[in-house]
């Protein structure tokens, strides 16, 4: 058996967990080798390098996106990354080693951002493609970094570990991600191994670009499918459950055994990644299956999502939702009977880039829920300046996922849940799949709702 294991940033700055719950523990039917470990770049670090995934907070890509002093930034960054390094002193890795090969990296994107500068202070040349490259440098180094340590720390502890740099910033080779990832793999033994892989991934068409911050999952699928893994892996520090701990309690936060690959794009869909879209379709295509492992239960299964899985048992497997989105409602007494009413509606979306995550209609109405970060003052004038009347509410959404949930009463029980704690519900959608009822409702309500919902239909029905 051979698999890919994608290990995460929170889990890699717990490196001593991650080497003895994970690495150093031989694996059911891959014995001690035969696994491809992908890693992230360690906590916030990426974070450091762009912007706050969540807050927004400005990175060093900002300072050069401004023109201010990024070099300096990037120096204070250094001494983070070296500070990092430190941490890991006491399980093996070498410290003037692990110093020198971050420091050479950081002064090559140096040297690097330095040269797009003056490019792009000529004039001469598409601001944005120059921004994209910057963005694409910075975005490595996190992954270099996290990569380079884990191979030093491995050896050191007399495991047979080999970098796969897939960064490419020694190299002016010309590939697309594909072309390099299938060259990287080319003469590797994975019985004699274990490959530490790079979440980042050069390439012509720009892996940021295309992806993201989903990025480093696109890189662990890529490789799944290059070597025909036969299951790719995620470590993460939380197990797939019912609701995130942190609102229902540990106790009342019960492990997903098994589900499947639509129920893992309805919770990307509401921002809980299992794992990115993006990279889950081509797991599922080339018969993939996907194992999320929580890094400090090595014991427990985890999830194990496949393309065909339905329990046995009609359920709610997953409560989700979030308290960050917008409900936009445009009303309008013509509206009844009008065919492609709301085309242009949806023309108005696209020119913004916003693409909704629920939508219910009646007779005159229409109303969309979309990320608040989407929501622009632009938009909001002109579809104000196009229709009757248009509604702007800031709202939550909560969801009931499973794969077996097309059986009578279990919207009703939904519904119930929320009535009994005086929640009431805005709006809410249900497509004929039925493997997600979405609910919107206030915003003070939310986590008041995913309690609810997680006693009424996961904890009590079992």
């Amino acid at each position: 058996m051979l698999t890919v294991e994608k290990i995460g940033g929170s889990s890699m700055s717990k490196f001593e967990d991650v080497m003895n719950n994970i690495i150093m523990k031989p694996s059911p039917g891959c014995g001690f080798y035969n696994r491809i470990f992908v890693v992230s770049a360690y906590n916030n670090v990426t974070n450091w390098l762009l912007e706050h995934k969540k807050t927004k907070e400005p990175g060093i890509y900002l300072k050069f996106l401004n023109r201010e002093d990024y070099n300096q930034s990037l120096i204070g960054l250094l001494e983070k990354l070296i500070a990092i390094n430190r941490t890991f002193e006491s399980i093996g890795l070498n410290q003037q080693k692990a110093d020198d090969f971050i420091t050479n990296r950081i002064l090559q994107a140096k040297n690097y951002l330095n040269s797009l500068a003056d490019v792009l202070a000529t004039g001469y040349v598409n601001r944005q493609n120059i921004l994209l490259a910057a963005r694409e440098i910075l975005s490595s180094i996190g992954e270099a970094h996290s990569a380079y340590n884990s191979v030093n720390i491995l050896e050191n502890n007399c495991i047979n570990a080999t970098l796969v740099d897939l960064c490419g910033f020694n190299d002016s080779e010309y590939l697309t991600i594909d072309e390099r990832i299938h060259k990287a793999f080319g003469n590797v033994d994975f019985t004699g191994t274990i490959p530490i892989v790079t979440g980042y991934t050069k390439g012509t068409e720009g892996i940021m670009r295309e992806f993201d911050r989903g990025y480093s999952e696109v890189t662990f699928s890529k490789v799944a499918v290059e070597i025909k893994a036969d299951e790719a892996v995620i470590h993460k520090e939380f197990h797939l459950s019912s609701a995130d701990p942190n609102i229902v309690g540990v106790d009342k936060s019960i492990p997903v055994g098994f589900t499947n690959f639509n129920v893992a794009d309805q919770l990307a869909d509401i921002g809980m990644e299992a794992i990115h879209p993006k990279a889950s379709k081509p797991l599922e295509m080339n018969g993939i299956k996907i194992r999320i492992k929580n890094t400090f239960e090595p014991d427990h299964p985890g999830t194990l999502i496949s393309k065909d899985y339905m329990g046995e048992k009609s359920k709610v497997e997953i409560i989700s939702g979030t308290d960050q989105v917008i409900a936009i409602e445009i009303h309008d007494p013509l509206m009844v009977g009008q065919v492609g009413y709301d085309r242009a509606i949806m023309q108005t979306f696209e020119q913004y880039q916003v693409s909704y995550i629920l939508k219910a209609t009646n007779a005159n109405s229409i109303t969309q829920v979309i990320w608040e970060e989407d929501l622009s003052e632009d938009l909001v004038n002109e579809l104000r300046g196009r229709y009757y009347e248009v509604t702007v509410k800031p709202v939550a959404l909560v969801c009931t996922l499973g794969t077996n949930i097309a059986q009578p009463g279990i919207m009703a029980k939904a519904t119930a849940a929320l009535a009994n704690n005086n929640i009431n519900v805005d709006a809410l959608s249900q497509s004929l799949k039925q493997v997600n009822m979405q609910f919107v409702i206030g915003r003070d309500d939310y986590r008041k709702a995913i309690i609810a919902l997680n006693d009424a239909l996961c904890v009590k029905m079992g």
